[in-house]
């Protein structure tokens, strides 16, 4: 049963970080739940602090990735529109075939949202660029936080590997 439990772990931290990068998916929380189901194991002792200050840590992200976004997007002069714009891109950059699509589609959904929104080229450009920068900003402190996740879980086996496997 333990090791059914190590490995359904390393899925949601796994999945926790592919999170990071999909608008759908709450990446530090999924890999959270992870880190919790590792702790269910009868070989890794249940740490109590340990879950509790990790948890307070995904919630936060998960707050934050919210907020990030719209300061972006606010700071640059732009609009719900062009947030929606970028997490749309995103989805068709992800789907589609291009390389650097993740990065190419959040931009160009920001721009396309906020030229829909505004009329002006110039203003929509720059609220876009505000939006996607917000959005990397947000990814990238989700990405780390579901890496370190994972790095824990890797320490926590490297230190019980006898008795797991």
């Amino acid at each position: 049963m333990d090791i059914f439990l190590t490995i359904l772990a390393a899925f949601f931290l796994i999945f926790g970080i592919i999170g990071s990068f999909l608008p759908v998916l709450p990446g530090p929380l999924t890999s959270w739940i992870g880190l919790l189901i590792f702790h269910f194991t009868d070989v890794v002792p249940m740490n109590w602090t340990f879950l509790i200050i990790t948890l307070i840590i995904a919630i936060t992200i998960w707050i934050l990735d919210y907020i990030i976004p719209a300061m972006g997007t606010k700071r640059f002069g732009g609009s719900k529109a062009g947030m929606i714009g970028t997490s749309l891109g995103l989805i068709i950059g992800l789907l589609s075939p291009i390389p650097g699509g993740i990065i190419i589609g959040p931009f160009v959904g920001a721009l396309i949202g906020e030229l829909i929104n505004k009329s002006e080229f110039n203003k929509a450009l720059k609220a876009a660029f505000g939006s996607f920068l917000g959005f990397l900003a947000s990814t990238f402190i989700k990405f780390i936080v579901a890496l370190v996740f994972l790095g824990l879980f890797i320490v926590k086996i490297v230190e019980y590997q006898d008795v797991l496997f």
